[in-house]
């Protein structure tokens, strides 16, 4: 009997009949081709052999495992050896290329060779540039960097120049300046850690003064036009603004070209008595100078007024005041010597001298001067004065006593 293998051969009844050799199929051998070919597998689920289709170029040999797994070469992978394994790319007739990440990644797209999932802050189809804001340490085996340059002050960006060993920022905003931006410009000032344009009215020259204003208060320096303040908004001492309120020009203190002569008018006076002077200036109503200085005209003509500066109005004001005050004093003064001299006059001791047809009564009335001494009031040679006090007149022909 031939006993060929029912799956293996072409016709189970037929077989070679001096050997035996069963007619085998394709991927099938042996005498009755009962087993699998080189080049194929027997699959489990069919018990058929199944070829093993390995990849010529991926794979090491045509023989496969009882899986249909094919010997794959290095970097390359699948179960018939037809793609690359992570971290090699572009599959062809030779084998797979290892991607070329500098380190920074472990896989690449198979097809094209670009690194996927970059590390440590790089970018770009190899790995080989730092992610915006990163910069590239000189060292060639040292990671990014994040750039010392604040987004409010530059772009953001910086790199290394040829020569140096700190980055510099690309591009700086408007209003800053330095290495890293951090500095305000000329014209700017520093309000809060942000540069801010100076405010000085356009009464500064940069050509002048670079720096426009102080950089860390923003006070303006050289004030121009005879302006002064911390903006140049005021005007000098001596300067005023003008009429459109843009210019300072010189506050004007001259008197008036010419004198006018004007009269006053008193009552019971049939003559007005003229006079020369110099009126206040047009700063002062006409309603307020007439107070000041009321003036009136015999032959009813219009009054004219000369200007005079403020200075001299407040010259005269304060002359005024001092009369004034001087006069009070006097007053005070007066009042004072008046009661002291009726203090005095009320304090004076005094006599009284009471004649009788005998004799003469003479006494003091004078409260501090109980005892007063009444020695001296007659002086004649002929007075004495008793013991007790009663005063004797004698005469040559009557004596008196007091």
């Amino acid at each position: 009997l031939c006993n060929c293998s029912a799956l293996g051969t072409a016709s189970a009844a037929e077989c070679n009949g001096t050997t035996g050799q069963c007619p085998c199929l394709e991927g099938y051998v042996g005498l009755r081709c009962e087993s699998c070919d080189q080049g194929f597998y027997l699959e489990r689920r069919s018990q058929r052999c199944r070829p093993c289709d390995c990849s010529p170029a991926g794979s090491g040999s045509t023989h496969c495992d009882d899986s249909g797994k094919c010997q794959c070469k290095v970097g390359v992978t699948g179960l018939k050896c037809d793609r690359c394994s992570d971290g090699y790319y572009r599959f062809n007739e030779t084998t797979c290329e290892p991607c070329q990440c500098n380190n920074h990644s472990e896989t690449c797209d198979s097809l094209t060779g670009t690194c996927l999932r970059c590390q440590e802050n790089t970018e770009g189809n190899h790995c080989e540039l730092c992610k915006e804001g990163f910069y590239r340490s000189a060292h060639p085996v040292h990671a990014c960097h994040r750039c010392p340059c604040s987004t409010v002050a530059s772009t953001g960006t910086c790199r290394i120049q040829p020569g140096e060993a700190a980055p510099r920022c690309d591009k700086c905003k408007t209003g800053y300046t330095g290495l890293n931006c951090n500095q305000c410009d000329n014209g700017y000032y520093n309000s809060d850690s942000i540069c801010v344009r100076c405010k000085c009215n356009g009464n500064v020259d940069p050509a002048q003064s670079p720096s426009v204003c102080k950089p860390d208060s923003g006070e303006c320096i050289g004030c121009l036009y005879h302006t002064a303040g911390f903006h140049c908004e005021e005007c000098e001492d001596g300067y005023v603004r003008d009429p459109e309120g843009t210019n300072c020009t010189k506050k004007e203190a001259t008197l008036g070209p010419e004198t006018r002569e004007f009269t006053t008018s008193a009552p019971n006076v049939s003559k007005a008595t003229p006079f020369s002077t110099a009126v206040i200036n047009s700063t002062l109503s006409p309603t307020t100078i007439q107070t000041v200085f009321p003036l009136s005209s015999s032959d009813n003509s219009t009054s004219a007024f000369a200007d005079v500066s403020w200075t001299q109005f407040n010259i005269i004001i304060l002359t005024v005041i001092i009369i004034v005050v001087v006069l009070l004093m006097g007053f005070v003064g007066a009042v004072y010597m008046y009661r002291e001299y009726q203090n005095r006059k009320l304090n004076a001791p005094f006599w009284t001298i009471e004649l009788k047809e005998d004799n003469i009564s003479f006494s003091s009335y004078h409260d501090s001067i109980p005892n007063a001494d009444v020695s001296g009031l007659l002086e004649d040679d002929g007075n004495e004065v008793a013991p007790n006090g009663q005063l004797t007149l004698t005469t040559p022909m009557h004596n008196y006593k007091a």
